[in-house]
């Protein structure tokens, strides 16, 4: 990969990342939509003209990141693997955490009610009735949680970035390209920050939903299967959900080995029931 890709010194370097996050999945398309792409970010009082992107375009095929054929113009590959590296930079593509976060969190909930209720020689309604409760509970601070810090963590980067690349291009010595420059930032950081909010929805109702499923699961089999083969699948259940997602997600993102990984998660979710099942019965 050229290893000017990432730099952003002047006016085509921002058109350039415009174009290589609005391709998305579309490989091929059209200048005209190219264009399009500029213009819904450019305003009424600043906006590019044909030859800058023209401009930009010629640069980008020069450093192998696109192909242009006629009016067709298609990312190389190159090309798409930076696209993803610019969309990773102002979006989150795939909620992995969010999902690891709620299978986690809803697997340790369900083993505290279905140990509590088991323990307490709990009637099923009752069960049922506390399971929903302390799930719901759960899963709407797992949404909130991820919503509100995400966003925090998301803008505070996005803010961080920003600085950077206006600091870059406010060197630009024609004074027109750089005031194109500078809206354009200032434009696509507008739409970035609105992009941003709807992708920390999207992830914060992950989190919330697989934490909700997650618990429901085991919670569900415990009710509905006889004692002991109840208790049994149940406890079953939580232990392939932490130990698949939990533990072997932590060990490889982590890359520490995963019976080190499974002993810490042994002993930080044993202190966490035991507190909660003492807790409960104060």
């Amino acid at each position: 990969m050229n290893p000017l890709s990432f730099e952003i010194q002047d006016l085509p370097d921002i058109i350039r990342i415009i174009t290589l996050i609005r391709f998305r999945k579309q490989h091929t398309v059209k200048k005209g939509t190219v264009k399009a792409w500029i213009a819904s970010v450019c305003t009424s009082h600043v906006c590019v003209d044909d030859p800058d992107i023209e401009r930009a375009l010629k640069e980008m095929a020069a450093e192998g990141l696109v192909l242009i054929q006629g009016d067709q113009i298609s990312l190389t590959v190159q090309g798409t693997q930076l696209s993803k590296e610019w969309q990773k930079f102002f979006g989150k593509q795939e909620p992995v955490l969010e999902l690891i976060a709620g299978l986690a969190d809803g697997s340790v909930t369900a083993l505290v009610v279905i140990l509590s209720a088991f323990i307490g020689s709990l009637a099923h309604p009752m069960t049922s009735f506390a399971a929903f409760l302390t799930l719901a509970a759960v899963a709407i601070t797992n949404f909130s949680s991820f919503f509100l810090g995400g966003i925090t963590e998301d803008i505070s980067d996005l803010l961080n970035l920003h600085t950077l690349i206006h600091y870059s291009v406010n060197d630009i010595p024609d004074k027109k390209e750089r005031d194109k420059s500078l809206m354009l930032i200032k434009e696509l950081f507008a739409l970035l920050h609105s992009d941003i909010r709807r992708s920390n929805i999207f992830s914060a109702l992950i989190c919330g939903i697989t934490t909700f499923l997650a618990g429901s699961l085991p919670i569900a089999s415990y009710l509905s299967l006889p004692v002991p083969l109840g208790l049994i699948v149940s406890l079953s259940i939580v232990a392939a959900i932490l130990g698949i997602f939990l533990v072997r997600y932590r060990a490889w993102r982590s890359k520490v080995n995963w019976r080190v990984t499974l002993l810490e998660t042994s002993v930080i979710i044993g202190i966490a029931v035991i507190a909660s099942l003492l807790l409960g019965s104060i």
